[in-house]
């Protein structure tokens, strides 16, 4: 039985790929934030949980003994924990900034860095890193979500080329907007009252919203596609989009280029 280990696992896209892997014959470690806020994912069969905070080093390094004097080998790490920050940079506050980089980046960047050790010491290894459509495209209030991803993008892509020659592969997921409680959890800046910020603002949670709405297979998708990555890992760094509004947001930015695609994100968001 092959093991995955899955960060973020307590509820959204974690929980449900948690578990897919565990009713297809995977044995999953299933790290969270909180048991409390994870019930569902630590009932289920083939799951083994732990507390690991991605946005703490103490927590990594703690969860990581535990897991690795548990686990005899993993073949594969889902780095998928993350969180938003909805916010204008004139408004942007230095701990919640500090926070999401923490998470989303830096988190990714810790899990892989204790891990690469157990892969190469097995001689073989899968990192999938959870990045997002936003780390590909630019849309308004995503300073600093869409600059996280990017830069999960960057580093998976430089890391992979250290990692050829011990068999460790890594790839990264772009996907739209899942149905998930996400959203709802996503931190909001005030607006200072000024009015083109409200606005905006009031725009762009419309946007979000209708696109959630629609996407109502995306999650299955999502799940279905982390597995068929996972059951067949390619040498090669590889980066994966999921979803109708993923790929039409990835060919338009490619075909339009900078400047018209620019234009028409202005037009759709600011008019």
């Amino acid at each position: 039985m092959k093991t995955v280990l899955i960060t973020g696992a307590s509820s959204g896209i974690g929980q449900q790929t948690t578990k897919y892997f565990s009713q297809n014959g995977w044995h999953v470690i299933a790290t969270m934030t909180c048991f409390d806020h994870g019930k569902e994912t630590v009932g289920l069969p083939n799951v083994s949980c732990y507390i690991m905070d991605v946005g703490s080093p103490e927590s990594i390094t703690a969860a990581t003994a535990k897991i690795i004097a548990n686990h005899k080998t993993i073949d594969v790490i889902i780095n998928n924990a993350g969180i938003g920050y909805r916010s204008f940079v004139e408004l942007s506050e230095d701990e919640k900034m500090q926070h999401i980089v923490d998470v989303n980046w830096l988190g990714v960047v810790r899990v892989c860095r204790a891990f690469i050790p157990v892969f190469r010491e097995q001689q073989y290894g899968q990192f999938i890193n959870i990045s997002s459509i936003a780390g590909l495209v630019n849309l308004p209030l995503g300073s600093f979500y869409h600059a996280t991803k990017k830069a999960v993008e960057s580093f998976s892509e430089c890391m992979s080329y250290e990692l050829l020659a011990f068999n460790i592969s890594v790839s990264t997921v772009q996907f739209g907007n899942a149905p998930t409680a996400f959203q709802s959890h996503v931190v909001k800046s005030e607006t200072g009252g000024i009015p083109s910020y409200e606005r905006l603002m009031l725009k762009i949670n419309e946007i979000l919203h209708k696109k959630t709405k629609k996407n109502t297979n995306l999650t299955p998708l999502i799940t279905k596609t982390l597995f068929d990555i996972a059951n067949n890992p390619r040498k090669n760094f590889t980066r994966y989009t999921i979803g109708f509004d993923a790929n039409v947001m990835n060919f338009l930015r490619s075909a339009l280029g900078y400047k018209l695609f620019n234009r028409i994100i202005r037009k759709s968001v600011l008019e």
